[in-house]
């Protein structure tokens, strides 16, 4: 299904598209990146900490909120099947062992659903300075590893 766009140009867009994602050990750092969309994510196996930074409700003077969470199979213990990350929120996040208390991972496969359709000039990734603005100094440390170099931004109109 497809309908017209918002934007200025009026081109048509899918109402919602979804992919299949598959962080490995090789790649098991996901660079923090916003979309401007609502995403729905699902598991499918694996583990995974996300870590998602809610940009999009700084309230003047108050530190950002940070949410972390462990998505993968085991619901008794809080672990999530799926979650929704909402429009204007950064999320990153790293490759947990497949069991708590073994070591190793075959990655992490999730299906992501954008609704509307995902477009690439509505996803950016975090630069540097606004991991600064956004960030309480006292979380830069343990954070520091999330925005990429400046190469590889897009901004988010």
């Amino acid at each position: 299904m497809r309908r017209p766009s918002s934007g200025p140009s009026g081109h048509t867009r899918a109402a919602s598209s979804t992919i299949f994602y598959l962080p490995t050990a090789n790649s098991c750092l996901g660079a923090i990146h916003r979309n401007k969309r609502w995403t729905i994510h699902t598991l499918h196996k694996g583990r995974k900490r996300y870590i998602l930074i809610h940009a999009d409700v700084i309230e003047k003077g108050e530190n950002t909120r940070v949410e972390t969470f462990v998505v993968g199979q085991d619901v008794s213990k809080g672990e999530r099947l799926q979650w929704i990350v909402e429009g204007g929120q950064y999320k990153a996040g790293y490759l947990l062992d497949d069991e708590e208390g073994l070591s190793g991972s075959g990655g992490l496969l999730i299906s992501e659903t954008v609704i509307p359709g995902f477009e690439y000039s509505e996803h950016d990734f975090m630069t540097p300075e606004a991991f600064d603005s956004l960030i309480a100094p006292a979380q830069r440390d343990e954070l520091s590893w999330l925005p990429k170099k400046a190469s590889h931004h897009i901004v988010l109109q």
